[in-house]
């Protein structure tokens, strides 16, 4: 399937589905990437999410920053964001044309989302509202393909932009510079109800007619019940890999 920018703003049809399917991000990966924000004092970083969705990453950042600023082109996705974290300021915006001042941020995080944006741009633009010696995160959960079950997962839902995408050594642009990069192993216990709405919240089953995605589902829920992982369970328990590179603007 060719990539189709378009697809960027397809999720706030599925916003629900979005937020009650979609992982949240492992705890030792959040703080990893908060000890990498610079800040002149040690004090708390003023953080910026860029298409921050829902609030699936943002929610992580709110203990353990100064400041969170939500940058989401969605209105329908900046809409749930709101509801859910009521706290936080959500903007309109994209990596390309943040809506923020010069060095106005410690750290800019970009979770599940780089694989839409272009990145020589992007990177100009996180450079320009960054303070010296900022970081910017990308962030990706990769489901982990080596489990039996989540590799015919995988064979049946089909590949999405973002396991297309090489999000182990994702392109960044001048003037960043990259500086780390760790991987974090975790689980999600989901249920097939949840697990529907993680497929049906994907850009391109968005795009799907209704007889296609039923036919997708239906073959999801097949293998649910008859996997000898599986087989007779209410929740399952889907593996992930996060992957984080650090990014750093000298």
């Amino acid at each position: 399937m060719a990539r189709d920018p378009s697809f960027a703003l397809s999720f706030g049809t599925q916003a629900a589905a979005y937020d009650r399917g979609r992982p949240g991000y492992p705890d030792d990966a959040v703080e990893w990437i908060i000890t990498r924000a610079a800040t002149d004092d040690d004090a708390l970083p003023d953080v910026v999410d860029l298409g921050a969705g829902t609030g699936k990453f943002t929610d992580s950042l709110v203990s353990r920053a100064a400041t969170v600023t939500a940058v989401e082109p969605d209105a329908q996705m900046r809409e749930r964001l709101t509801a859910n974290l009521p706290g936080v300021v959500a903007v309109a915006g994209t990596a390309e044309a943040i809506p923020l001042g010069d060095e106005s941020a410690d750290l800019v995080t970009v979770a599940q989302a780089w694989h839409w944006v272009d990145p020589e741009a992007a990177s100009r633009e996180v450079a320009r509202i960054l303070r010296p010696g900022g970081a910017l995160a990308l962030i990706w959960n990769i489901r982990d393909a080596s489990v039996d079950w989540i590799a015919e997962l995988g064979r049946i839902m089909g590949a999405s932009e973002a396991e297309r995408f090489d999000s182990l050594t994702p392109p960044i642009g001048e003037p960043l510079t990259r500086d780390a990069y760790a991987e974090f192993h975790w689980s999600n216990p989901i249920s097939r109800d949840e697990l529907h709405a993680m497929v049906t919240s994907r850009s391109y089953v968005i795009a799907m007619g209704a007889a296609e995605r039923d036919d997708l589902l239906a073959r999801i829920d097949h293998l649910l019940t008859t996997h000898p992982d599986l087989a007779g369970r209410d929740t399952f328990d889907l593996a992930y890999s996060t992957r984080v590179t650090i990014a750093r603007h000298f």
